[in-house]
């Protein structure tokens, strides 16, 4: 079993990753290069406590040049990440299986789901992605609320996947709610940009649809693979 959720993962993880960057590729760095162009423009300020005081620009952090470089450092993480992700779903699976439910491609691709939702749709709902030169709060915040949120997405889900118990799925719908109900941090209301609201929108839409092939990719390649012979 183990050797099979390898497998399993590394190809799922590696299809995935590459159907991401491609899509990244021609649909998220269009727009990510679009909004630097408004960054650029901006003037170099300071927000201290909501105070905008003016302050010589700082030492540029490092990044990968664009073109190749951008678009090898994206495929390394988005093939190390798939990795990752698929060694999640693909344990789930086996875990299905072994208490007597359904494996197949189908089943995969509702674990996708499950990816795609905890992971990308619910944090998004809060914390839309966003593009250079966008306000937004504390990272550290941010880093919090997204994490809350994804476990308690999870966690629901998992609850009203459980068969005919409708306490557990009233548990699980509370779950999925509360990071939405205490609400996600946001930046100062005095904080504006310059990116154009069409632009950002634009951002999420292709974020979301680019993570949407990812997790579906993932899942239902992962339950095609788990059935098939070759990688037993």
């Amino acid at each position: 079993m183990f050797r099979r959720i390898i497998t399993a993962a590394l190809i799922a993880g590696a299809v995935a990753g590459l159907v991401a960057t491609g899509l990244q590729t021609t649909r998220v760095w269009p727009l990510i290069l679009a909004a630097e162009t408004f960054e650029d423009a901006a003037p170099t300020q300071a927000h201290h406590h909501g105070a905008t005081t003016p302050m010589a620009a700082p030492a540029e952090a490092w990044a990968p040049s664009d073109g190749t470089e951008r678009m090898l450092y994206t495929l390394l993480f988005n093939l190390l990440a798939g990795f990752g992700f698929a060694l999640l779903v693909n344990a789930g699976l086996a875990l299905s299986q072994a208490a007597g439910r359904r494996l197949d491609s189908l089943t995969g691709l509702l674990w996708g789901c499950a990816g795609f939702a905890g992971f990308a749709l619910a944090p998004a709902l809060g914390l839309p992605p966003e593009l250079p030169g966008m306000p937004a709060a504390e990272l550290f915040d941010r880093q919090v609320w997204w994490l809350a949120t994804v476990l308690a997405t999870l966690t629901g889900i998992g609850l009203i996947a459980l068969p005919r118990n409708p306490g557990l799925a009233l548990l699980g719908l509370a779950l999925i709610a509360a990071p939405h109900i205490v609400g996600a941090p946001h930046p100062m209301a005095d904080e504006t940009s310059r990116v154009p609201a069409a632009l950002a929108a634009s951002f999420v839409s292709a974020s979301l649809a680019t993570a949407a092939v990812f997790w579906l990719t993932l899942g239902a390649l992962s339950g095609w693979l788990q059935r098939s012979p070759q990688v037993r």
